[in-house]
């Protein structure tokens, strides 16, 4: 399994983890176990292991089968609605990975992807990432925040009352992005300067490059 915390295997390596406790437990939980049957259990699995590794790295497509591919989340600032649903995460889980990050504003975000390990990789647009003192003399502080006004359809009222913005005002700013309807809204976000941005529901992401393991 090498040198990585149990938060950083992938799900066979966790799933062998696991097996081994079952196996643990049991001895342990019934003292007519011979522990000799459970030393050849443990050293069984440690060679299956061993053996299904190598054919891994021998195989790419068994590495798949026993593995998550990596699953693009975010492309060019928008969210891709299908993939998030395919892995099973939700908005809150996305939105918390990217903060983990240091980033506040989706927008920012040029690829978000989200490893077989569960661990999300991220790459910044370009022309947001930050300037150095060595680049130009000057530090770029960022753009501040954004706050979410719609999860998956639903408006969040707390959010808007906290901007002292009412659904008017969301309605409106959506209508003039062509978007009238917000139960069609994936998500909606607007940062602190007052730029709204929104991803809507099944909408289609072109040239989303491939990802390999």
């Amino acid at each position: 399994m090498g040198k990585r915390s149990v938060g950083e295997l992938p799900v066979f390596d966790l799933l062998v983890l696991l097996v081994l406790g079952s196996v643990v437990g049991a001895d342990i939980a019934d003292p007519e176990i011979k522990h000799v049957h459970t030393v050849i259990a443990m050293i069984a699995i440690a060679l299956l292991q061993r053996w299904i590794i190598r054919m891994k790295l021998k195989n790419r497509r068994i590495g798949k089968w026993l593995t998550f591919e990596p699953t693009i989340v975010i492309y060019n600032g928008r969210m891709i609605e299908k993939n998030i649903s395919t892995i099973h995460y939700s908005i809150d889980n996305i939105i918390g990975m990217l903060r983990e990050k240091g980033i506040f504003i989706i927008d920012d975000v040029e690829l978000a992807i989200i490893e077989a390990n569960g661990m999300m990789s991220v790459k910044k647009m370009a022309s947001k990432e930050p300037v150095t003192r060595s680049d130009s003399g000057v530090v770029y502080r960022g753009r501040g925040y954004e706050v979410p006004l719609i999860l998956d359809g639903k408006v969040e009222y707390d959010s808007l009352h906290r901007l002292h913005r009412d659904e008017a005002w969301l309605r409106q700013s959506l209508l003039q992005l062509g978007v009238d309807d917000d139960a069609s809204v994936f998500y909606a976000a607007v940062t602190d300067a007052g730029e709204l941005f929104v991803t809507v529901k099944d909408e289609i992401v072109s040239d989303i490059p491939p990802i390999y393991h």
